[in-house]
């Protein structure tokens, strides 16, 4: 698949994702329920979540080392707030240029490259580079999208996240928030530690021991772990 098709693909599915959760006019900022969506609050908040998968106190576990599939599922979720404040900004219909644009940004080259070429960078790079998205999601500035997405793909590109792993994170998160929704996440009474587990690690370790799975089989995996682990 080209890369230009999985940037389509991913925002295609955040656009529908965002309608059945939100009503199809939450690009006017408001949800079906009236709720505010902030998508920029949710962006910096996924980035605080980035952080504290890195030993990052000097007073506490100090040599312990980083989560790094934490960080792979946390910027899977930074990615889905950016895609969604792109859509709210420039109007679902306008995806084919977004992505159009989002081809051409400095860091994207790099970004698909093969895994084997990627290197993670230093530590303190990596959460710096998180620190500065975190300003951009607070700025007052206008227009700082362009900047947030070339920040965003250079953050993935040092914690040695491809569109390859990317694309493949988000659409098996893409099916589990689809199945939080299915089981009660909006009402409050979906229960997200299976087993001692948060769901995001239960759905690593379903991909993790079948990488062919189809959607239809992960979302089926979900739904038998969800039943034994929660005694549902």
């Amino acid at each position: 698949m080209r890369n230009k098709d999985k940037i389509l693909e991913m925002f295609n599915m955040q656009l529908s994702l965002n309608n059945d959760t939100n009503g199809k006019n939450w690009v006017d900022g408001v949800t079906k329920d009236g709720k505010k969506i902030d998508w920029k609050r949710c962006i910096y908040m996924e980035c605080l979540e980035v952080v504290d998968s890195f030993s990052w106190k000097h007073w506490k576990n100090i040599d312990k080392e980083p989560d790094w599939q934490n960080v792979k599922i946390e910027l899977v979720d930074i990615w889905h707030f950016i895609m969604s404040l792109e859509i709210e900004q420039n109007s679902p219909e306008t995806i084919e240029n977004i992505s159009d644009k989002i081809l051409k940004n400095n860091n994207f080259n790099d970004f698909f490259k093969d895994i084997n070429n990627l290197n993670r960078g230093k530590i303190d790079e990596i959460l710096s580079e998180v620190e500065f998205i975190v300003h951009l999601a607070t700025s007052k500035e206008k227009n700082v999208l362009d900047k947030m997405i070339d920040k965003f793909f250079k953050l993935c590109i040092n914690c040695g996240v491809n569109i390859d792993i990317l694309y493949q994170n988000y659409m098996a998160k893409n099916i589990l928030n689809g199945f939080r929704q299915n089981n009660g996440y909006k009402e409050g009474t979906y229960i997200k530690i299976w087993n001692g587990k948060e769901d995001n690690e239960v759905l690593m370790d379903i991909l993790k021991n079948n990488q062919t799975l189809t959607t239809d089989e992960i979302y089926e995996q979900l739904e038998v772990n969800y039943k034994t682990q929660t005694k549902i």
